[in-house]
């Protein structure tokens, strides 16, 4: 074998070497982003899961949810825990929403979350200030697809409502 063969051969070789090693960089990006979108995922969940979880254990706070939030007869301790309260399912929207946007989680995290909100609370005078307070720093994609999805259909309210079982909930 002359020089000129053994120089091809190990350029043959060198330029698979490279070829396998770019492929199998491409599989371990991949895997790493199916890693992160499943801890993106899990997050979501342990979120709302502990929220449940501490709503259920927590007596006084399940009495405070449990109150009629649209007929005003809330004292201003009550009006502030209801502003806060839908303040952070509100951040808990557009998070998952933009996580959702970029393709990061499944879009069922979005849509459980926008379910609950369906059930009425957003319908409370409270709910709609504190949209109307964040409306001002969303896009206005978000916003139409968000005031599509809350405010348009009022048939959609009755998704899943069950008076005997939340009796506090409001549909209109």
């Amino acid at each position: 074998m002359n020089t000129e063969t053994i120089l091809l051969i190990v350029q043959m070789v060198a330029a698979f070497g490279v070829l396998v090693s770019v492929i199998y960089l491409g599989l371990q990006i991949h895997q790493q982003n199916e890693i992160t979108k499943a801890q993106f995922g899990h997050s979501l969940t342990q979120r709302m899961y502990e929220r449940y979880f501490n709503t259920a254990k927590d007596k006084e706070f399940s009495n405070f949810l449990a109150k009629d939030w649209a007929t005003g007869d809330l004292d201003d301790s009550d009006k502030w825990r209801v502003a806060i309260f839908i303040n952070t399912l509100l951040v808990d929207i557009f998070d998952t929403y933009e996580k959702v946007e970029k393709g990061f989680v499944d879009e069922s995290h979005l849509k459980m979350r926008m379910h609950m909100l369906k059930l009425g609370v957003m319908k409370a005078p409270i709910a709609q200030s504190s949209w109307k307070y964040w409306k001002g720093i969303k896009s206005d994609d978000f916003i139409k697809w968000f005031e599509a999805e809350i405010y348009s259909d009022s048939e959609s309210f009755n998704e899943g409502y069950q008076e005997e079982v939340i009796p506090n909930v409001r549909r209109k």
